[in-house]
């Protein structure tokens, strides 16, 4: 699974590189991009069709971390070429047709996402249900599943792998649009600059803010969860003026700490406690 995970990590380094050079049309970026993921995604199934899993909880981190991360960004892309091979070429008809574009995405989210119980127990950061979500062999098709899953390889997917892929896709599309729409939220140009050139600074470790970023966006608490965990970071990193390299690696460890796993956030409860107590 570490190998999975490093394979994940290089794909991401891979895709900003891809993404930073001169092209002729962002369709063309995003042609590069889709091809360059399916071959990942090809060759990462290769592996585990050979070897397997160590062990459950290898397979688990698999089927909810790895491939839904590759998954979204494949649908993501090839989403985003129909999105702007089909824009018109005028401004005021482009802005229509973004806005257009958002309020379908919009009823899609509400339909077909956001409405799951699936949806809530993802964003809320439970893993108590995690060994039948994630895990090969528990498809249920009792509950009424999408045409889709009776094409998937049962043997390379759990099927809430899909799902997670699409909220993945989702958010970066509609992030995308939001955007070309000149959209502004909490996490866009014109909150950062009413913070530009303050005294605010980080004062404890880089993992602890990047473990608060992933506690606020996993739990749905900033855009009911729709903001990407770049954008987030990206603002705490103007916020602070501090710079957290690669949050998913770093992120990524904290799994694997001695004790408590989530040291901050219980360092924050006990904290907060402590201080409410002295007015009682």
């Amino acid at each position: 699974m570490k190998q999975l995970y490093k394979n994940l990590l290089l794909s991401i380094d891979k895709e900003e590189k891809i993404a930073s050079r001169n092209s002729k049309s962002v369709i063309c970026e995003a042609y590069h991009m889709l091809s360059f993921l399916r071959e990942l995604l090809t060759q990462i199934k290769a592996e585990v069709l050979t070897n397997g899993f160590a062990n459950a909880q290898d397979e688990i981190v698999f089927f909810k971390c790895v491939k839904p991360q590759i998954l979204g960004k494949l649908i993501f892309y090839n989403k985003f070429i129909i999105l702007e091979s089909n824009a018109p070429q005028t401004d005021e008809l482009l802005q229509l047709y973004y806005a257009e574009q958002l309020k379908l995405l919009n009823k899609e989210f509400k339909k077909d996402i956001g409405a799951s119980e699936f949806y809530k127990y993802y964003r809320s950061g439970r893993i108590d249900k995690d060994e039948t979500y994630y895990r090969l062999g528990n498809i249920n098709f009792y509950e009424g599943l999408n045409s889709f899953f009776f094409e998937v390889d049962v043997e390379f997917s759990t099927q809430y792998d899909y799902r997670i892929a699409k909220i993945i896709s989702f958010d970066l599309l509609h992030n995308y649009v939001s955007s070309k729409l000149g959209k502004r939220d909490e996490f866009g140009k014109d909150a950062v600059s009413t913070v530009e050139n303050s005294d605010f600074s980080w004062t404890d470790s880089k993992n602890a803010l990047i473990e608060l970023i992933y506690a606020l966006h996993i739990s749905g608490s900033v855009s009911h969860g729709r903001a990407g965990i770049k954008r987030i970071t990206k603002l705490f990193e103007q916020l602070f003026e501090v710079n957290l390299g690669d949050i998913h690696h770093a992120f990524h460890q904290m799994k694997f700490r001695a004790g408590e796993k989530a040291s901050y956030l219980v360092f924050l409860k006990n904290s907060l406690e402590q201080y409410m107590d002295r007015d009682i």
